[in-house]
């Protein structure tokens, strides 16, 4: 984690929440007591901020300093909520394109993947508070400063955006091999949001009943898929291609 995203000691990240900062995560460490403690845990409650209790090996790696046993990553981009995003962008645009994160959990996939949004026009990405890669320094440095040229919003559930946006008109395809229809089938010239689902897992069953459509890439090798942020790429590009026809 690096030194600029990352704030250390109770109190500190206390004030650092109630302050309205970025918080993409806290860790604590495990066993910790206290009123202090307590106070901090109910607040990170209260406002969503995924929390991780870990080890005092895992603390004393992410920093040196007096850390008191807990430490939270500070994103260096503030996030949307995924109303203002979506309504924003609706708002402005006729036929716009969403990005749908289901799960990206590496923080260098995660940066390839907004840097690829950046360079095809994607109007806004969307990501779950939890179970999402933080924006760190890799994050940034892979997406080669894309992440200060995106909107990202984060929601609650990766489901309450798909159900938003298909009540604002938008055509949600799904990214999976649990299909037989190829992207290319798939018309992307209108309003749309492309979702792209976990490294290991993919996009999550019940979020796959709820897509318009799915599609996916045709795999003419033995490997049976791609890095998902390589896919993303493809998706992506597909859609630049209709909308450029």
């Amino acid at each position: 984690m690096s030194k600029t995203t990352q704030i250390y000691g109770i109190r500190a990240v206390i004030e650092a929440v109630k302050a309205g900062e970025p918080v993409d995560k806290v860790y604590i460490q495990k066993g910790l007591k206290g009123a202090l403690i307590k106070e901090l845990e109910d607040l990170l409650r209260k406002s969503g901020i995924p929390t991780s209790y870990v080890p005092l090996p895992k603390i004393n790696k992410l920093t040196q300093n007096n850390h008191q046993g807990v430490v939270a990553a500070i994103s260096p981009v503030a996030f949307l909520t995924m109303e203002e995003l979506v309504d924003t962008v609706l708002s402005q645009k006729k036929s716009p394109l969403f990005l749908l994160l289901d799960g990206i959990s590496d923080v260098r996939n995660f940066g390839a993947i907004i840097r690829t949004a950046e360079c095809t026009g994607v109007d806004g990405i969307i990501i779950p508070k939890k179970g999402s890669a933080p924006i760190t320094g890799d994050t940034v440095k892979t997406s080669a400063g894309a992440v200060f040229r995106v909107s990202i919003a984060k929601t609650d559930h990766i489901k309450d955006a798909v159900f938003y946006l298909k009540a604002s008109g938008v055509s949600v395809v799904a990214a999976t091999e649990k299909t037989n229809n190829l992207l290319y089938q798939v018309d992307l010239k209108g309003s749309a949001a492309i979702i792209m689902g976990a490294e290991d897992s993919g996009i999550s069953p019940s979020i796959l009943k709820e897509a318009d459509f799915l599609a996916k890439l045709p795999m003419l090798g033995e490997i049976g898929s791609l890095n998902v942020s390589v896919a993303c790429g493809a998706f992506l590009y597909e859609a630049v291609r209709q909308r450029t026809l």
